[in-house]
């Protein structure tokens, strides 16, 4: 299976300045190695590294192009921010209509009201939500 990690790595000059009513902040900088990959998950010699500089992984990347030039259709989602990263990536792959499987328990928000909305009201309506036990065993 061809695994994609995708990573955050953007400074100042790469962040989206919206006018909003609620700003995205920083608790503080971020540690040196905030961008880097847990050792336990990779990456592994034949993994492909997708850097992002915003919230989802498709827009600004090379994600889509890696993908179809591989024939790949399927996209099982995990990821550290639900509601940000997971979801705004979701729904580009929704649009270019990737199928989506995502593993409920590999993603987090900073509260579970706000997991489980994009859980229940989201990603159900766009692909399967499976535990990551689930999929292992699918594979």
């Amino acid at each position: 299976m061809t695994v994609f990690l995708v990573h955050v790595v953007m400074g100042d000059a790469d962040r989206l300045k919206p006018v909003s009513d609620a700003s995205f902040q920083m608790r503080g900088p971020p540690q040196k190695d905030w961008a880097e990959f847990m050792p336990e998950i990779g990456p592994r010699e034949s993994d492909i590294i997708i850097t992002k500089k915003q919230w989802g992984a498709f827009y600004g990347t090379e994600l889509e192009l890696q993908m179809r030039r591989r024939g790949l259709d399927t996209i099982v989602l995990c990821g550290i921010s639900t509601i940000y990263g997971v979801e705004s990536t979701a729904r580009f792959a929704y649009e270019y209509g990737f199928q989506l499987i995502f593993a409920e328990d590999a993603m987090g928000a900073q509260t579970a009201e706000a997991h489980n909305n994009s859980v229940n009201n989201v990603f159900k309506r766009m692909g399967r939500v499976r535990s990551t036990q689930e999929i292992l065993g699918a594979l």
